[in-house]
């Protein structure tokens, strides 16, 4: 493991240089990625130039989730949003070469790409989440800053589980990305709001079989010190972490299951 994951190291150093070789363009690009991904949370802003609360959110509270969310999946979309082009791979056939290499197939297609400046993302939801701290009152203490951290971090892994997992589709049908990216950038859309908002059969999704309640929501009640609604079990709220570990080994299966039945472009 410590193998891999120093490989892994090297790899996203060696991609960093590259691209940091001309930083004016790399400035321009994390400006423009930054830019751009404010324009979703104006949409925000619009809803709460409308109305004072969101099903008894403020729109600070609202701001701590989108601000969260939007961190934790700019993470994830640095290190693996390159695998939209999976797809691509599989129906021109040269996805086939990965299979004669020493390393795992799922390795080789993380590291084919790091985007650095998708950080501008993260930036945006930096200064969200700054702007969410300012009008919230939060009496913060050691337990819910270790929280604040270990959501962000938890949310990329469960992200970053949940694309691997759907992205696979591809390996049945090439034309499956946009199925795919319904539950990744729709998932991140989704994680943006308080899950009591949507229908029931919709929370018992994004709770039970697409974890994103468990991105922002469940451990913003923590923090927040917010009465749960739906009535979920108290310790549902620090679950994340445990939460991302399994989502990790279902993604895992997955991509097991999908080589074990991969028959190559021409199969």
């Amino acid at each position: 493991m410590a193998e891999v994951v120093s490989l892994y190291a090297r790899l996203v150093r060696a991609r960093v240089r590259s691209q940091l070789q001309y930083r004016t363009s790399f400035a321009l690009d994390l400006v423009a990625m930054a830019g751009i991904t404010f324009l979703d949370f104006v949409a925000v802003l619009v809803i709460f130039r409308n109305v004072p609360t969101l099903d008894g959110w403020s729109i600070g509270e609202v701001a701590f989730l989108y601000a969260t969310s939007a961190m934790a999946f700019a993470l994830t979309d640095m290190a693996i949003g390159h695998l939209d082009g999976l797809s691509q791979l599989v129906r021109e056939g040269s996805f086939d070469l990965l299979l004669i290499r020493p390393r795992s197939t799922l390795f080789q297609v993380m590291t084919m790409d790091f985007q650095l400046k998708r950080l501008g993302k993260a930036l945006q939801g930096l200064a969200v989440l700054v702007y969410a701290l300012t009008l919230l009152d939060l009496a913060w203490t050691p337990g819910k800053i270790a929280m604040l951290v270990t959501m962000i971090l938890a949310g990329a892994v469960i992200f970053g589980a949940v694309w691997i997992f759907v992205i696979c589709i591809v390996f049945w049908s090439v034309e499956g990305r946009e199925t795919a990216n319904a539950f990744t950038y729709g998932g991140n859309y989704l994680a943006q709001f308080p899950i009591t908002i949507y229908d029931a059969w919709l929370r018992r999704f994004l709770a039970y079989v697409v974890p994103m309640a468990f991105v922002s929501y469940m451990p913003a009640l923590f923090i927040l010190g917010k009465e749960d609604p739906l009535g979920l079990p108290g310790w549902l709220r620090f679950a994340s972490p445990a939460v991302a570990v399994l989502t990790v080994l279902g993604a895992g299966a997955m991509w097991r299951h999908a080589m074990r039945h991969y028959r190559s472009a021409g199969g």
